[in-house]
């Protein structure tokens, strides 16, 4: 992952599995990638993998949603450890909506891939997915720009929020 998504799944990994080592790379030279092709994407993905190669794992977690979307089947096909992402764990959460209704907000690369709604309809086919690109939200976050009250991210967030909230 790029930044803070991925630390936040290292303190999980290391809550859950205190006596492994951990590597971490957060590939914060080019940051974010939600607004990138999915060739570009995949190339940025492929040589990660192949730097964290040079470590002895024994797996790789994708903590990035927009790499997860769009390069996870590739990279499991290329490689020979287990890559598991986050798309799947975070659908098992949001699929047990009561009103079926899930509004989800992602970068424009993950939003584009469909893979989320897939995912989300093949958990539940009766849900409803309605999707929104938030492309400033990353760049806000790694900024810090994330504490209630700051106004910059709260008009960037009632912009890109509305459409949801009708729906």
């Amino acid at each position: 992952d790029s930044g803070l998504g991925g630390l936040t799944a290292v303190r999980s990994l290391r809550r859950i599995l205190p006596g492994e080592d951990l590597v971490y790379f957060g590939d914060t030279a080019r940051v974010p990638y939600g607004g990138r092709s999915p060739e570009t994407i995949l190339k940025y993905a492929r040589q990660d993998v192949r730097f964290l190669r040079t470590f002895d794992l024994k797996a790789i977690l994708i903590a990035c949603g927009t790499v997860t979307t769009t390069s996870l089947p590739q990279l499991q096909r290329e490689n020979d450890l287990p890559i598991v992402g986050v798309v799947e764990p975070s659908c098992r959460a949001l699929a047990v909506s009561k009103n079926k209704r899930i509004g989800m907000i992602a970068t424009q690369a993950s939003v584009r891939s469909g893979a989320y709604e897939r995912t989300l309809r093949a958990l539940d086919p009766a849900v409803t997915v309605i999707q929104k690109a938030c492309p400033l939200f990353v760049p806000l976050a790694e900024e810090g720009r994330t504490r209630p009250g700051d106004p910059v991210i709260e008009t960037v967030a009632e912009e890109y929020l509305a459409s949801l909230r009708q729906e």
